[in-house]
C-alpha cells in the first residue's frame, strides 16, 4: 500500500503532547503504510512543557518524528485574561510557521499527507489545513460526555438563540443528551457559562469542530456507552472515533523517581493514598492546612504531589514550594514520617501503576481518570477548573467509578475558593480507600474492558480501523 503519513499538530501542553504521541504510535503500530510528524509548539510559560518538549527525540520512535517550530513572536505585548486565553494566542501565532514547515518540507516530510489531526485547542490549523487542501481531524482529549455539552451549548446559542448565562442562572439542573441524569448547573464548567472570558472562546471551538472530516476522542465506549452512543445519527455532527484509552506512558524521568518507587516498594498492597491535582493545580496555605490534617485524621499511608498555585490575580501554572515545610501544620512531616512523603511533580503513571497504591485524591482531569482506571485505581473526586467538575460528576453521579471529596470546587473563582473541610477530606480517604467497596469493585471490572478495548477486534481497535479507512479514502480524493 501507498506510504501516507499525518500531520498531528497537539495544544502545547505535556497531557495533549503526550496524548498526540500515544495517539500516533498506536496508528502506526498498527498500520505500516503510515507514519507521523508532530509539530511542536513550545507554550512559553509552561516550563514543564517545555523540558517535555524540548526532550522528544526522533530518533527514540520509528516512524514518528518532531519538528519543533519556531517560537511565536511578540509574547511580551500580548493581552489576555486566562491561560487559555494565552493558549490561543500562542496558537495562532504559530499558524505561518504551520504552513512554511510542510511547504518547505523536506526529507519524510516528502511523504504524501493523508491528513491534520489537530488538538482540541488547535482548531485555528483547520484554516492552514483548508489552504493546503487538506483534511482535518480534531483529536478530543477529554470525553465523549463534554465533547456533547459543548456541542450541545453552541446549537442552543447559534441556532436557538439562548443566552447560556441567563439559562444557567434560572435553572439547577440541565437535561444534556450525553448524560443519563440531569446534570446540576453547579457542575457546568466555568468555561461554558463565563460569558466574559472563556465563554465565547469555547463556542468558537466547537463551531470549528463541525468543520472537521471527523472527531477522534480520547475514551472507550463500555466507559461512556449512553454518551458515545447519543452521537448516532446525527447528520450536522462529524463522525466520532472513540479510540481509548490512550495513555501517557512518554512521561519524562522524574528525579525523585528511584527515590519514590522504593518507598513505595516497602509498602504493602493498596494501602498508599496518592494526591496529585494536575499541573495548574495548587493550593495556599490555610487549604493545605485542612488536607495535611485530614490526611492525619484518617491515618493512611500517602504521597502527596503539593504544588503552589500562581500568585493571586495572575494566571499561570503551578509551581513548587521551595520549603513545604513552612506551608504545612507545625510538625506534619516528622509526625508522618514514617507513613507519607511529601513531593512535587509526581511521575505519575509510574506511581499509579504501582501495587502500593489504594486511591488516588484527583482534580479528574481527563487524562488523570483514564489512567486511575486502567491501573484499576478509585479515586476521590476533588476537581479544580476546565471540564473537571463535569467529569468528576460523570465519574460519581453517572458511572459509579469514584467517591466524592467535592463536585463543585472551582480553583479559578473570582473570590477565593470555599474551603473543603479536613473531616470532608477525612470522610472521602476512608471511603476511596475501603478495601471491600462497591467503587472498587466497579473500577476493576472497568479497568479490565478498557484494557479488553484496546485488544484486536476490541471497541477501540475497530474505531481506530474505521478511521484509518477514511483517512486513506480521503488521501484518494485529495
Amino acid at each position: 500500500m501507498e506510504m501516507a503519513q499525518l500531520i498531528f499538530i497537539p495544544s502545547p501542553m505535556m497531557g495533549h503532547i503526550a496524548q498526540a504521541i500515544e495517539l500516533a504510535q498506536t496508528i502506526i503500530t498498527r498500520f505500516h503504510h503510515l507514519s507521523a510528524t508532530l509539530l511542536i509548539i513550545n507554550h512559553p510559560l509552561d516550563p514543564i512543557t517545555t523540558t517535555f518538549a524540548n526532550s522528544l527525540d526522533s530518533s527514540a520512535l520509528h516512524r514518528v518524528r518532531f519538528v519543533h517550530l519556531p517560537p511565536a513572536d511578540r509574547a511580551p505585548t500580548w493581552s489576555y485574561k486566562t491561560p487559555g486565553g494565552l493558549l490561543d494566542l500562542v496558537i495562532n501565532h504559530h499558524k505561518p510557521h504551520v504552513k512554511d514547515a510542510i511547504q518547505s518540507a523536506s526529507g519524510p516530510l516528502q511523504i504524501p499527507i493523508a491528513a491534520f489531526v489537530v488538538d482540541m485547542f488547535c482548531t485555528p490549523m483547520i484554516d492552514v489545513a483548508n489552504e493546503l487542501g487538506l483534511p482535518t481531524y480534531v483529536f478530543f482529549t477529554s470525553g465523549a460526555a463534554f465533547l456533547d455539552l459543548m456541542l450541545h451549548f453552541q446549537s442552543l446559542t447559534d441556532e436557538l438563540g439562548r443566552d447560556l448565562t441567563a439559562l444557567t442562572r434560572s435553572c439547577t439542573e440541565l437535561v444534556i443528551p450525553s448524560f443519563f441524569n440531569p446534570v446540576p448547573t453547579r457542575v457546568l464548567p466555568a468555561v461554558l457559562v463565563d460569558e466574559d472570558k472563556w465563554l465565547p472562546r469555547f463556542l468558537l471551538y466547537a463551531r470549528r469542530y463541525r468543520e472537521a472530516k471527523g472527531i477522534i476522542v480520547n475514551t472507550f465506549s463500555e466507559l461512556e456507552s449512553h454518551a458515545v452512543g447519543s452521537f448516532d445519527g446525527r447528520t450536522n455532527t462529524p463522525p466520532i472515533f472513540p479510540v481509548g484509552p490512550l495513555l501517557n506512558r512518554a512521561q519524562t524521568n522524574h528525579d525523585r523517581q528511584s527515590e519514590i518507587t522504593s518507598w513505595l516498594d516497602g509498602q504493602p498492597a493498596s494501602s498508599v493514598l496518592y494526591l496529585c491535582f494536575g499541573t495548574m493545580g495548587g493550593f495556599h496555605g490555610e487549604q493545605v492546612k485542612e488536607i495535611a490534617k485530614g490526611l492525619e485524621m484518617a491515618g493512611y499511608r500517602f504521597i502527596w504531589s503539593l504544588r503552589r498555585p500562581s500568585p493571586k490575580g495572575k494566571t499561570g501554572f503551578a509551581s513548587e514550594y521551595p520549603d513545604p515545610e513552612k506551608v504545612l501544620p507545625e510538625g506534619f512531616l516528622k509526625r508522618t514520617a514514617e507513613i507519607g512523603r511529601v513531593i512535587g511533580w509526581a511521575p505519575q503513571m509510574a506511581v499509579l501503576s504501582h501495587k502500593a497504591i489504594g486511591g488516588f485524591v484527583s482534580h479528574c482531569g481527563w487524562n488523570s481518570l483514564l489512567e486511575s482506571i486502567w491501573c484499576g485505581v478509585p479515586v476521590a473526586t476533588w476537581p479544580i477548573y476546565a471540564e473537571q467538575q463535569l467529569n468528576a460528576f460523570q465519574m460519581v453521579r453517572e458511572l459509579g467509578l469514584a467517591v466524592e471529596i467535592t463536585l463543585a470546587y472551582n480553583g479559578f473563582a473570582a473570590d477565593d475558593p470555599v474551603m473543603v473541610t479536613s473531616e470532608a477530606i477525612e470522610r472521602g480517604i476512608r471511603e476511596v480507600m475501603d478495601g471491600d467497596g462497591e467503587v472498587r469493585k466497579k473500577v476493576m471490572e472497568m479497568r479490565e474492558k478498557s484494557r479488553v478495548a484496546v485488544r484486536e477486534n476490541g471497541s477501540s481497535y475497530k474505531s481506530l480501523e474505521r478511521l484509518v479507512d477514511e483517512l486513506m479514502e480521503s488521501k484518494g480524493q485529495n
